[in-house]
């Protein structure tokens, strides 16, 4: 294995990114194996594996593994694997089955193993019925020949158990026991133990030949249950991949050939060719008709329409959509035939960029995993163990100690062994002696068999499977366990307020000139000296200017000072705007009454930009930005579900505490005025550094610092590359509230996985104890082999069940 010296991500050494399918894996110590087996690999670097999606992504020295060397490696190893490799223009893999195929395969593969099994179980049973419940006539007294069911029992393990056998002998030789290792060696025990009884009758021994085939029968339905509850926690994901559309329709360039589409079919060119999706080109035009799926991002060059977003953005109403819009694939065209003109293409696109990061954040594992990882590396070493002493204990000392318990544990199986000989052999019954070696025997049987390291494994994936898609139903991309985890322990969410507690429109309210300047000349001087900045001020103070017709005089020179103001020379006039500190830095001071006139400004929430001139103060501009609809609502909301929230701005302190009053906050503790955007991150990690726990919620642009130095960055609108990559959850609606959902989703998700570990922990801490045989002395209460096989294949089905009640219990949302 690399030293981590090895490891670090350098400019010599960049890190890339191998996915691959793998298949094979059952239980948590499968997943350990695989994990194990790449980390082991030369140039590997960290590697992550998902039971549930069955993917396992390497982040590896770049250039430096071949995927299809790796993956073969892991196949030899016992656990059969592909690289995902990316398909080119024209390529496709034929060779490989995709996800879906492949698990529609393996349903088909395990419904005929099941309904096998279960043909076997029902003769299986008829001894049984006919021996304590009905009396079966005379021409089916075959039907209860032990003979007939050494060979059901024989048939069980050679057809629908024999994948198991054969991967649990293989996990046993490559020293990675797992799940089908434990089912292998109890069916193995019980069958040659009933064949030994069969061959030497005189032994007295019981034959159990149900035992096995009832196991196999067990083991088989709740992978069958389980496959299928798997199946519909990924369905919202599925559906995501489902939106991707496969064929774009090609045209020339309306504006040079003359043929604009219209919003109906009459009179339009519904022309074009059709080719795949993956060979458009940034640039090249594309016709959409009504009905159709947007095949890439794109802007609206002719035409006009509306577009249904919800399959992105989780909100139902459609949107109008006309010439200079952008559109975002997967999105359904609803109303008009519409030109568009692609700007991002394949992996680039919106929805792209949505399923990698939903499928990344199936992925990420939540440390509270660990100790469950843990564990299972070495859970199947443990139950051998256990069984092992279990057989060792009642052999020597549990029989000697207690002899009742070998009568008690025959009850109900003398009669029935003693009929199989009797009926088998065609002779009289032997004396049956009840043996402490067969109690020994089906007690470790039982123990190897009942414990689930399959639970384990489910827990954490499963429930971020769920969570994690129906975030993406709603809008709301959280990008992994490992974030669910931090926004359980969420103290503290700060609000930037610019864009995200205002509208981020901000207009003129007010224009107080100085001296000899007039109002519009004022307005005239700040919007020329804006003109080189695309600030939401700037551009407030350029719409007030339009919206009084003036004429703005050109301007060159522009220098910008970050979080300060601007600076221009219009008209051979040196024009300064900004803050107060702007002014300062330049020499310039401010006199009582101007600054009383401020004052007022900032008193009733109003941002002040200072206009100077010629190194002399020419004005005041008050601007305001109104709250979102939701604002108050959402901090409220916060509030109530005992979070602080707090107020970022770098506004001066009298229209921050405006706006907290507006929100009901507290101005002196509740708001950080005052701070440049290069200092949002620092103001952020001083409350971390207070032992709080951080969410930054912000527009993933000019927050981005602050976004990655939270515990948690929240960004809204993220369909920008910015918000991908800096927020730990992007909101795709332009909603507030929002954000109270992405939090509520998340501690519900999180809530789920402690739950599922919790049931997987306490079930294996109290069942390998009753197969032991615990209660065996003082109650008489012993599981068979097959009843521990029917409480194994039930706590996996109940942890992936309990998964899929997430969906029940948010399904009031919006």
């Amino acid at each position: 294995m690399q030293s981590p010296q090895t490891v670090v991500a350098t400019p010599a050494s960049p890190i890339e990114t191998i996915a691959l399918d793998v298949t094979g894996m059952k239980c948590a110590g499968c997943v350990k194996a695989v994990e194990k087996q790449l980390n082991q690999h030369p140039g590997v670097v960290s590697a992550r594996v998902n039971l549930v999606t069955e993917v396992a992504v390497v982040e590896c020295e770049a250039g430096a593994i071949d995927p299809v060397a790796l993956a073969k490696e892991v196949t030899e190893a016992g656990f059969p694997t592909q690289p995902r490799l990316a398909t080119t223009a024209g390529e496709k893999a034929k060779e490989a089955l995709s996800p879906a195929e492949r698990h529609a395969l393996e349903n088909r593969q395990q419904l005929r193993q099941l309904v096998i099994a279960g043909i076997l179980i029902v003769l299986s049973a008829m001894g049984h019925l006919n021996q304590h419940f009905i009396s079966f006539p005379d021409y089916l007294s075959p039907l209860t020949n032990i003979w007939f069911h050494w060979g059901l029992a024989t048939a069980a393990l050679l057809f629908p158990g024999r994948q198991i056998l054969v991967d649990g002998w293989r996990g046993l030789r490559r020293n990675a026991p797992n799940m089908n290792t434990l089912v292998a060696l109890g069916t193995l025990t019980a069958y040659t133990a009933s064949c030994v009884a069969l061959l030497f009758p005189r032994l007295g021994w019981d034959c159990f030949f149900d035992e096995p085939v009832m196991l196999l029968g067990f083991i088989l339905l709740g992978r069958t249950l389980e496959q299928r509850a798997r199946g519909r926690a990924a369905a919202a994901f599925q559906a995501l991949l489902a939106l991707q559309p496969k064929v774009a329709r090609l045209i020339a360039n309306p504006t040079v050939t003359g043929s604009t589409p219209t919003g109906s079919a009459k009179g339009s060119d519904f022309g074009g060719i059709e080719i795949p999706v993956e060979q458009v080109r940034v640039g090249e035009w594309l016709r959409v008709l009504p009905g159709e799926q947007i095949p890439v991002d794109a802007e609206v060059v002719a035409g006009q329409t509306t577009v249904n977003e919800s399959m992105l953005t989780g909100e139902p109403v459609p949107v109008v959509k006309q010439p200079g819009d952008s559109v975002a694939a997967g999105t359904l065209n609803q109303s008009g035939a519409i030109a568009i003109k692609a700007t991002r293409t394949g992996k680039d696109t919106t929805l792209a960029q949505i399923v990698a990061l939903v499928e990344e954040a199936q992925i990420r594992k939540a440390p509270v995993q660990l100790l469950a990882d843990t564990v299972a590396g070495y859970f199947t070493y443990g139950v051998l163990a256990a069984a092992t002493l279990t057989f060792l204990f009642w052999y020597f000392i549990g029989s000697q100690l207690w002899p009742e318990v070998t009568m008690l544990s025959a009850v109900g199986i003398e009669s029935h062994s003693a009929m199989h000989h009797a009926i088998g052999m065609g002779g009289e019954t032997p004396p049956l002696q009840h043996s402490a070696l067969l109690l020994s025997l089906k007690l470790a049987i039982s123990v190897s068999v009942i414990a689930c390291p399959c639970a384990l494994g489910l827990a954490t994936p499963t429930a971020i499977l769920v969570g994690t898609g129906l975030g993406a139903e709603r809008g709301l991309l959280i990008k992994g366990g490992d974030v669910l985890e931090r926004v359980h322990h969420l103290n503290i969410v700060v609000f930037d307020k610019t864009g995200t507690l205002t509208t981020g429109h901000p207009i003129v309210t007010d224009c107080w000139p100085i001296g000899n300047f007039l109002p519009e000349s004022l307005l005239q001087l700040a919007a020329a000296a804006e003109s080189g900045t695309t600030h939401p001020l700037a551009e407030a103070i350029g719409e007030e200017a339009h919206r009084q017709e003036l004429t703005i005089p050109l301007a060159h020179e522009f220098y910008t000072e970050p979080g300060l103001g601007v600076s221009a020379l219009v008209e051979g006039v040196r024009v300064l705007l900004g803050n107060a500190d702007w002014l300062t830095q330049q020499g310039i001071s401010l006199n009582d009454s101007e600054q009383n006139q401020a004052q007022q400004l900032a008193s009733a929430g109003k941002t002040v930009v200072y206009v100077a001139a010629d190194g002399q103060l020419a004005g005041l501009i008050g601007v305001t930005d109104t709250l979102r609809p939701d604002a108050k609502a959402t901090v409220s909301r916060l509030r109530q579900m005992g979070l602080r929230v707090m107020l970022l701005t770098g506004d001066h302190l009298e229209a921050a505490r405006a706006i907290a009053s507006q929100l009901e906050l507290n101005p002196d503790s509740d708001v950080l005025a005052d701070v440049r955007p290069d200092a949002k991150a620092a103001a952020i990690a001083q409350l971390q550094a207070q032992g709080q726990h951080v969410a930054m919620v912000g527009d993933g642009i000019n927050d981005a610092p602050a976004l990655a130095q939270a515990d948690v960055g929240i960004s809204l609108q993220g369909g920008t590359d910015v918000a991908i990559e800096t927020a730990q959850i992007v909101l795709m609606r332009d909603r507030l509230l929002d954000v109270v959902k992405s939090i509520q989703l998340s501690r519900a998700t999180f809530n789920k996985i402690r739950q599922n570990l919790f049931w997987a922990f306490a079930y294996n801490t109290i069942s390998l104890p009753v197969a032991a045989g615990v209660l065996l002395p003082t109650f008489g209460l012993v599981l068979s082999p097959s009843a521990a096989g029917a409480l194994m294949a039930f706590s996996s089905v109940s942890v992936v069940t309990n998964s899929l009640l997430l969906r029940k219990s948010l399904s009031t949302d919006n």
